[in-house]
């Protein structure tokens, strides 16, 4: 495809960088002090947060489409959606696995440029929603999955199974998603891979 997604994705891609905590980190990444951070809270949390990760996102919610996002050639994520009846309207969930080495800081900077191309928050917001998904998004390897989860007015995340976080403020929820699966999407090709029913069931 050829979008300002796609541009913005190639400072994402680290190919053989080395990641963060031991795995391999893109390259000039700072230590994951975020994800330290992550960790100490959902120790805090205990017994709710330990319940909340074993709840599946897609549960109850139909399978529709799958599609690539490429970049020159290389396969940067598969993704793929469950939703209800209309794809576009919570509850939905969004999976990502990820064939390429992509730091959680640079994955949050996109994020925000994507957000803001659509109009959908003032600059103050953005600023705010960056620093959340910055401490919220790990650095990521090939085969790590992510799976946001949009219920209503609450966005969820998922990193190999395991619950990132929860962010109960619906604007962000719809911004977020928007990136996707608005009609004004840099990634016009992947939006109507997703939002083809069915596609992709095994």
């Amino acid at each position: 495809m050829s979008s300002s997604l796609n541009s913005r994705m190639l400072s994402l891609v680290a190919p053989g960088a080395p990641l963060a905590d031991g795995r391999q980190v893109a390259t000039g990444q700072n230590p994951p002090a975020s994800m330290r951070r992550r960790e100490l809270l959902l120790g805090l949390a205990g017994a709710p947060f330990a319940a909340w990760a074993t709840t599946d996102p897609t549960a109850g919610l139909q399978r529709w489409g799958s599609g690539e996002f490429r970049r020159f050639g290389f396969l940067v994520y598969q993704a793929s959606l469950w939703a209800g009846d209309d794809p576009l309207r919570p509850p939905l969930a969004l999976q990502l696995i990820y064939q390429r080495n992509i730091a959680g800081a640079a994955t949050a900077e996109a994020s925000v440029k994507e957000i803001r191309q659509l109009g959908l928050a003032d600059e103050a917001t953005l600023a705010r929603w960056g620093t959340l998904m910055a401490g919220l998004f790990p650095d990521v390897r090939p085969g790590d999955t992510i799976i946001g989860e949009y219920r209503a007015g609450s966005a969820s995340f998922y990193f190999n199974g395991r619950l990132l976080g929860r962010v109960e403020e619906a604007a962000f929820a719809r911004a977020f998603f928007a990136i996707w699966l608005d009609a004004r999407t840099s990634a016009p090709d992947l939006r109507v891979a997703l939002l083809q029913r069915g596609a992709g069931r095994g």
